[in-house]
């Protein structure tokens, strides 16, 4: 299948004083990323709100190739590796100029509005299905 992509303009609030972004910050285009992934397969977050669904992140991994500088245009990438039970991994790059700056993935878990662990619902796997990689 294919990942998601959309770009995303540095603004100066997420760079230090030399222009450069902020380490965390990634972890941020890391959630833009998959926040616009599930808008585009048509069940935004609000959506899974309202089913009772939350998805809090339980684990990130993050390699630093490269910094991102103030108004670089990036390529936000994402991408479904796996959901299996009750968790569901989103594999993210950031990339500039065709050079990736930042790899990784996020754990997701599935839980309901009492907090208890349910399995991904199918409406959710069926959703992802074109973006697993």
């Amino acid at each position: 299948m294919a990942c998601h992509e959309i770009t995303y303009r540095v603004p100066y609030a997420d760079t230090d004083q030399m222009g450069v972004v902020y380490y965390a910050n990634y972890l941020t285009y890391f959630e833009r990323g998959r926040t616009e992934m599930l808008r585009d397969a048509g069940l935004p977050y609000s959506e899974l709100e309202k089913q009772g669904i939350f998805l809090p992140v339980i684990e990130a991994h993050c390699k630093y190739l490269a910094p991102a500088r103030y108004d670089q245009l990036l390529t936000l990438q994402s991408w479904v590796e796996e959901i299996k039970g009750v968790r569901m991994i989103i594999g993210s790059k950031v990339i500039y100029a065709g050079t990736t700056l930042v790899s990784g993935s996020v754990t997701l878990a599935c839980i309901s509005a009492d907090r208890k662990p349910v399995r991904a619902p199918e409406p959710l796997i069926a959703a992802c299905q074109p973006f697993f990689l």
